[in-house]
């Protein structure tokens, strides 16, 4: 049996590892124990502020592991202040991160990957190239956020999480979801669950699991179009479930939380901007109340050495709307009497924005391999 990894164990599930191999731990040591390795950021279990029995530290580094991925690149975008981090697993598979300034001086949120690529292929994102390599495991989302907030100066801090980067967090789902509770623990990442969002592209039958078990972070939906043909084709994943399924796992989460759930739809010139996308996504969702987060589409630069469109199909050509076609199309969202939030995307200038994640070290390091056969 493979060793549990230290930063990915909630306070209970350390009890009942211990417990298990006949080491009595008290909820309150598991505690410190947490505290030390993810809230403190530390590794060498002897130099806790408040030490737990010697038996249970030896315990703990018997069974348990706490191998963190290593940052092997850095690149912040001096025009906004988003940094993305490049990091290398201990399998050699490499994936990334972002940190987010927010409006409150020194507070910032970190943009997280669940995977290592993403099989989902939406034709708007770079990440779908790299096609799916593997889950990342609960404990590397845990470390990335650690290598986040060590970027930080003295009195910054991360206050949030979004599940945003590459990948589709719920294609990981417990995974996803034990990093997410070690974040949002008071001896963990310390980051208030409403402040931890996950995205999703509309996998229904986990947004439905995920609205029985009642958890309280923000599921962030995917939506783009509401027209089926149409989000077919900007997302492949809709040929898996309608967008009636869709809908019907969208107010199962409304009914279940009580919150407004929130739709993600990156504009794209000419494509669903138009009065008919607001027609359907008035029959579709008129009834729920909804968050609808507008996202502007960022250029999709991709690695040398990645596929192109006709070995793996997408990403198409989209641009950005004029200020003419998005204020119309603002004009036209106000009808549906429901919120509307720009949101920001930074990082452009680093390859660090929404759909700019492409790992771009990972291309030249397979050429090298290649070269090397």
């Amino acid at each position: 049996m493979s060793p549990a990894h230290l930063i990915a164990l909630a306070p209970e599930e350390l009890v009942a590892l211990l417990g298990a191999h006949g080491v009595a731990c008290t909820p309150g040591e598991a505690r410190r124990l947490l505290a030390h390795v993810v809230s403190d950021g530390a590794h060498d279990l002897r130099a806790m502020k408040k030490p737990v029995a010697r038996a249970v530290r030896e315990a703990v580094g018997a069974l348990t592991v706490d191998e963190r991925p290593t940052v092997i690149e850095r690149a912040r975008d001096e025009a906004d202040g988003f940094e993305k981090l490049l990091l290398r697993a201990t399998d050699g598979a490499l994936f990334e991160a972002v940190r987010i300034p927010l409006h409150k001086p020194g507070r910032y949120s970190v943009c997280l990957s669940s995977q290592v690529g993403c099989a989902m292929r939406c034709a708007f994102c770079a990440t779908g190239r790299l096609g799916l390599t593997r889950n990342l495991r609960a404990d590397e989302m845990v470390a990335a956020f650690l290598a986040a907030r060590a970027e930080l100066a003295p009195g910054e801090r991360l206050s949030g999480a979004v599940f945003m980067g590459q990948g589709e967090p719920l294609a990981n789902y417990d995974e996803v979801l034990r990093a997410a509770r070690v974040l949002s623990h008071p001896c963990g990442g310390r980051v208030e669950a409403k402040n931890i969002s996950i995205s999703t592209a509309g996998l229904v039958p986990q947004m439905l699991r995920y609205a029985e078990e009642g958890h309280r972070y923000r599921l962030i939906v995917s939506l783009h179009s509401a027209i089926p043909e149409r989000r077919q084709r900007l997302m492949p994943v809709a040929g898996q479930w309608s967008l009636h399924e869709l809908a019907g796992a969208i107010r199962r989460l409304h009914a279940r939380t009580g919150d407004r759930v929130t739709v993600a739809w990156v504009v794209l010139a000419g494509v669903n901007t138009g009065d008919d996308e607001v027609q359907a996504l008035r029959a579709l969702l008129g009834d729920v109340p909804l968050r609808i987060n507008l996202i502007d589409v960022n250029p999709v630069e991709l690695p040398a050495g990645l596929p192109t469109d006709g070995e793996r199909g997408g990403p198409e050509t989209f641009v950005r709307a004029s200020p003419a076609e998005l204020a119309l199309f603002l004009d036209r969202l106000q009808l549906l009497g429901q919120p509307i939030v720009r949101r920001y995307s930074g990082g452009q200038n680093r390859h660090a924005a929404c759909g700019m994640l492409a790992a771009r070290r990972q291309a030249a390091d397979s050429r090298a391999g290649d070269d090397a056969l």
